[in-house]
């Protein structure tokens, strides 16, 4: 392969060119996704619960906080304007009317792209209630006047039959149907009595508003705890907006815009210092989203300049840049493949740009390093060289394998990218970097490309020279060089010491390893700066709750009384358990109660199936389909749940599930954000799946050095510094830790990247020093030049590779600044542990073998080329 790219370079290259263009189009055609599905995994119970529940009932809530004093809204004309906006929103508009705002506005966009399933809010609540008690009373009031004609009609019969003349048989029926409406008028008189309605109610009767919305007592305004999903508050009403659960990422941004342009409609604006504010899980992820798009920008252009910047620095080669140039077509090949397949950009897989970057730019510089030794001649390098970087390059590819086994999807994603991306860099190093090279050197490139590179190498090394050699740069490597020869020399003398005191911190940091706390609650990961995480952190304030449990039952027995039974002893039982009762706020309680099938029942009447079937029908859709499907079939109780942290919120939600029994014939599962983030934290912050994640990585990488280099000692031998140093990995992560910066999702797989990334500097040394040793230097000799060769290569491509975690840093999403510092830490930590701790371990491993000098000569000439 190296030889035909080095005697076509022009052809190579330009197919090269073609193929980064073709994937930086595909690229350019990502889609960034911060769904729900990127973190958990949808193979769980409980994932495909809260998706059954979805498609039932609509997506998370898209909540309108409306903020202010909620007896001004509800007792003022502010009530109509919510009511238009909840119906702006839901996209219900009546025939013949013009939607406010005219054909552009959100209204009209709404009402015919319809993205809304249903609206929950207090102006259709309160309106809905005014339209049902009012068509009700009309219906029995009609019911009564045709039950009065009736009884007049056989009053009248009566007495005819009975010989009375017709004057008498009139006055009769008469007294009868006067009869009969009196005893309508006194059931009217004791309802009205019983529930403080004297008149026809209406949207501006505040008085039956103020009955309807608030509880009684000394405290005025306090609404009632019941309706805590509408009013959780006296300063706070919500309208909750379910989206359709089909909708697209691109509709569903889309949709939430629109809602946002509504509450901007001066139509609705509120007239007594009232505000509205959209916010909810939807929000914020939506917003997410548009982040990740800015933020593979920023990240792609800082990994160039630093990148640039380290290569400039710590790679004393010829063409310095020329590695940056491979790893820059590596990633546009992997990107564009990655858009091929129809994937999406995830919050994990733009942190694979950065990294792919310094690891292919890692391969690109140990090649080119190879070329410089074998003075020039590309085909000689990689014949001398290739096979040890590719085994190398193999055993990290696998160690990054087992992160496929991750509970978390982008955490998967983010490993297979990875695989992919070596891939393609061991590909791109040895086709279009070895054509580069070739090019560099004269060798079968045309005379202008020659030229070129003649021209740039002066510049090259004059800007490589302005950041090496002034003072302190010097200074730095003089210190760093006594370093690393002391180290040697103390490997040497004592290789048994050094590798019992690594053993000994490896334990150490092992121990506390377990004790490491890891943060999954995406509120905690994303921009802390993220406008719609702030709102939701104002929603959650003001609501004292920080989301919704759904309870959804499944069984074609719901109407039984049985089963109304024990949902309703159920969620009695919870709410008891967990400090709520009525009259309080539900932030005084860590459970409170949310709309729910039972509360249909709360007024008595669910005696048998057919009294429960006849009141769910008569109950408007409006109400039932938030709780209960139109075929009867499917069922949710909702639970409101404090803000607390996810190891308390988990302890709930296990408690919520043991307690679920439900009778024969009846399934019942858990569903909702918070059983999916509590699901999510469990797995994640396992010890025991984080030590078999870094077992996994040792034995995969093991297996592929077994395989590449056929001797279970030149196998083994590399990973002894490696597992040591996991150790050293895990005591840096709890020191961090202690400073604030927990694991997330994403560095949470530091154990694999630590593994995948020291193996290849591991297998690197190892192997050239055993081709130093078979040439006949000794033990001291070999370590010495080993170092002096590969070990400045590998010293640059660790540089690199840490400098492409550092890019991270700089982004604004939590999850990947933080990644990006514990790797930073982690990588350095591991790279001075490999080169500290492998000499060490090669000596130690030669102590008592006395090897001839006729083995020795056997070894040099199968070691020459």
């Amino acid at each position: 392969m190296v030889a035909g790219a080095a005697r076509r370079p022009v052809a190579v290259l330009a197919v090269t060119a073609l193929l980064v263009l073709a994937a930086v189009l595909l690229a350019s055609r990502l889609t960034p996704s911060a769904a729900t599905d990127t973190l958990v995994s949808a193979n769980t119970p409980e994932y495909r619960a809260t998706q059954h529940f979805h498609e039932r009932f609509g997506d998370d809530a898209v909540y309108v906080l409306v903020r202010g004093k909620l007896s001004s809204l509800v007792l003022t004309s502010d009530i109509e304007r919510v009511v238009g906006l909840e119906g702006c929103i839901s996209g219900n508009l009546p025939k013949g009317v013009k939607p406010r705002g005219g054909p552009s506005g959100p209204c009209a966009q709404l009402a015919q792209t319809k993205p809304v399933r249903v609206v929950f809010g207090p102006g259709t609540f309160i309106n809905e209630s005014v339209t049902q008690i009012s068509d009700e009373f009309a219906s029995q009031q009609t019911a009564a006047a045709q039950d009065a004609n009736r009884v007049a009609t056989a009053a009248r019969k009566l007495a005819l039959a009975r010989g009375m003349s017709r004057a008498q048989a009139n006055r009769l029926a008469a007294e009868a149907r006067q009869l009969r409406e009196q005893e309508f008028e006194q059931t009217v008189l004791q309802l009205a009595l019983k529930y403080g309605i004297t008149s026809p109610p209406s949207l501006n009767d505040t008085a039956f508003v103020s009955k309807l919305v608030f509880a009684g007592g000394a405290q005025v305004g306090t609404p009632k705890p019941r309706f805590a999903y509408l009013f959780p508050t006296r300063d706070s009403a919500l309208i909750q907006v379910r989206l359709k659960p089909e909708l697209s990422e691109q509709q569903r941004t889309a949709a939430i815009g629109q809602i946002r342009r509504a509450i901007r409609m001066p139509d609705w604006a509120l007239k007594h210092g009232e505000t509205y504010v959209v916010t909810g899980a939807p929000v914020v992820v939506s917003d997410l989203t548009h982040r990740i798009s800015q933020s593979i920008i920023v990240l792609l252009i800082a990994a160039l300049l630093v990148m640039g910047g380290t290569l400039a620095v710590v790679f004393g080669a010829r063409a310095r840049l020329l590695p940056l140039v491979v790893a820059l077509a590596a990633a546009a090949l992997t990107f564009g493949g990655l858009s091929l397949a129809g994937a999406s950009l995830t919050m994990a897989s733009i942190a694979v740009l950065p990294v792919l970057i310094g690891l292919a730019v890692d391969y690109a510089i140990q090649f080119q390093s190879r070329v410089a030794e074998a003075g020039g001649d590309v085909t000689r390098a990689a014949r001398l060289g290739g096979p040890t970087i590719l085994s190398a390059g193999a055993a990290t590819a696998a160690g990054f394998l087992v992160l496929l086994l991750s509970p978390v999807p982008m955490v998967r994603g983010f490993g297979l990218l990875l695989v992919i991306g070596v891939v393609l860099a061991f590909l791109t190093t040895f086709t279009a970097g070895a054509a580069l090279l070739a090019a560099s050197q004269g060798r079968g490139a045309p005379r202008p490309v020659a030229a070129l590179g003649e021209r740039l190498a002066p510049a090259w090394r004059g800007a490589g020279e302005l950041l090496t050699e002034t003072r302190l740069p010097r200074a730095i490597g003089r210190r760093a060089g006594a370093l690393g020869r002391g180290t040697l020399r103390i490997a040497a003398v004592h290789p048994g010491r050094m590798v019992g005191v690594a053993l000994a911190v490896a334990v150490v940091g092992w121990a506390l390893d377990t004790q490491t706390p890891v943060e999954s609650d995406l509120q905690k990961l994303v921009p802390q700066n993220l406008g719609a995480l702030r709102d939701l952190r104002a929603l959650e304030d003001a609501t004292g709750v920080g989301g919704e449990i759904d309870v959804v039952v499944d069984s074609n027995r719901l109407t039984e009384p049985s089963t109304v039974a024990w949902m309703t002893a159920y969620q009695k039982r919870l709410l008891r358990r967990y400090g709520y009762r009525n009259g309080r706020a539900c932030g005084q309680a860590e459970l409170c109660p949310a709309f729910s099938l039972p509360d249909l029942f709360a007024g008595g009447g669910a005696q048998t199936r057919s009294s429960i079937e006849a009141l769910l029908n008569a109950v408007p859709a409006y109400f039932s389909q938030g709780v209960i499907t139109p075929d009867h079939r499917t069922a949710t109780m909702a639970f409101g749940i404090r803000l607390m942290p996810l190891d308390e919120q988990e302890r709930v939600i296990q408690t919520m599930r043991r307690d679920l029994h439900p009778p024969p014939g009846i399934h019942a599962q858990l569903a909702g954000l918070p059983v999916l983030a509590a699901e999510a934290n469990s797995k994640l912050a396992s010890p025991w799946r984080r030590a078999l994640q870094l077992v996994l990585s040792l034995l995969a990488v093991a297996l592929v050095l077994l395989i590449a280099l056929r001797r279970v000692r030149r196998a083994l031998l590399p990973l002894v510094p490696i597992a040591l140093v996991t150790g050293w990995s895990g005591l840096a992560l709890w020191l961090l830790a202690q400073l604030g910066i927990p694991l997330n999702p994403m560095s949470v797989t530091l154990s694999a990247l630590v593994i995948a990334i020291s193996t290849e500097f591991s297998v690197l040394l190892s192997e050239r020093y055993r081709q130093e040793r078979a040439a006949g230097h000794s033990s001291q000799a070999a370590l010495a030049r080993t170092y002096a060769s590969t070990g400045r290569a590998v010293m640059a491509s660790g540089v690199t590779a840490i400098a492409g975690f550092a890019v991270l840093m700089i982004s604004d999403i939590r999850m990947l600044r933080d990644f990006g510092l514990v790797t930073v830490v982690d990588l350095t930590v591991s790279l001075l542990g490999v080169m500290a701790v492998l000499p060490a371990a090669l000596a130690h491993s030669e102590r008592g073998v006395r090897l001839r000098r006729p083995v020795l000569a056997r070894r040099a000439a199968r070691a020459r080329p």
